[in-house]
C-alpha cells in the first residue's frame, strides 16, 4: 500500500513535524503488510540523473529531532526497548518486485542506492552536499527516517522508490536545487512512479508472502527487551 500525502495536501507539515509514528501505526492497524511508498530526491551521483528512478536498499540518517521508535519510553507508547536490527532496511522480495517491473516497463531504474535523510526543511549547503558524497550517499532527502525504521519496528515489508529531481548542489556548472526544480521535474516525471506502482501492487498481492511476513514479525518480537518484574 503506498504512504501518500506525509506533507498534507498543501504541503503544510515541515519534515520534521510529520507525524511518522502514527502513519505508520495506522498502515498496521488496518492490516497493510508492505508499505511502498514514492520519495523526491536529490542525486548524489554523476550518473542518477534528474528523473531516475532509485528503488533504495540503505540509508545514512542526518535527522535529529524526530521520534525513531514506538519503544520510548512512555506511557502512550508500547513497554520496553526495542533494538531493531537495520542491516537490511529494505524488504529485498518487494524491492526485487519493483526493479523487475520497471525494467519490464522500460523506465530507467537504478537497484540499488543509499538513502541519506537531513532533517529539513532547509537544502544542503554545497560543503555538506560533497561531504554525503564521500560518506556513500547517492541520493538525498527528508523523509526516508524514520519511516523506514518504523515500518521495520512494526514488522511490515517497506520499498521505497526513490525519484531524482535534482543534483542538490555539489555539481558544479549545474543549476543548485530550488523548489521550482524539484516540482518542475516531479510533474514530467510522475507517471513514471504511477506506472510502476500500478503494476506492483496487484503482483504484490498475488504473491505468497507467509514466509516473509513471519520473518519480519518475529524479528521485530525478538528486538523488544521487557523490563523484568
Amino acid at each position: 500500500m503506498p504512504l501518500c500525502c506525509r506533507h498534507g495536501r498543501q504541503h503544510t507539515i515541515a519534515p520534521s513535524n510529520v507525524n511518522f509514528r502514527a502513519n505508520i501505526w495506522a498502515l498496521k492497524m488496518e492490516g497493510c503488510t508492505h508499505i511502498v511508498v514514492t520519495t523526491a530526491c536529490g542525486s548524489l551521483r554523476e550518473e542518477i540523473e534528474p528523473g531516475d528512478i532509485v528503488v533504495l536498499d540503505q540509508f545514512i540518517d542526518r535527522t535529529t529531532k524526530r521520534q525513531q521508535t514506538f519503544y520510548n519510553g512512555t506511557p502512550s507508547c508500547l513497554p520496553g526497548v526495542c533494538h531493531i536490527p537495520m542491516a537490511e532496511p529494505f524488504c529485498g522480495r518487494t524491492r526485487e518486485v519493483l526493479i523487475d517491473i520497471s525494467r519490464k516497463l522500460g523506465i530507467k531504474c537504478h537497484s540499488k542506492g543509499t538513502m541519506i535523510t537531513i532533517e529539513g526543511p532547509r537544502f544542503s549547503s554545497k560543503a555538506e552536499s560533497h561531504m554525503f558524497r564521500l560518506w556513500g550517499a547517492d541520493v538525498i532527502n527528508m523523509t526516508t527516517v524514520p519511516e523506514v525504521v518504523l515500518a521495520k519496528e512494526a514488522g511490515l515489508c517497506y520499498a521505497s522508490l526513490a525519484m531524482a529531481t535534482d543534483f542538490d548542489c555539489w555539481k558544479e556548472h549545474e543549476e543548485a536545487v530550488s523548489v521550482d526544480k524539484v516540482l518542475k521535474t516531479l510533474k514530467e516525471n510522475a507517471n513514471k512512479a504511477t506506472s510502476i506502482l500500478l503494476t506492483a501492487i496487484p503482483q504484490i498481492a498475488a504473491m505468497d508472502w507467509t514466509d516473509t511476513i513471519q520473518n519480519m514479525k518475529c524479528t521485530a518480537e525478538l528486538s523488544v527487551m521487557l523490563p523484568r518484574h
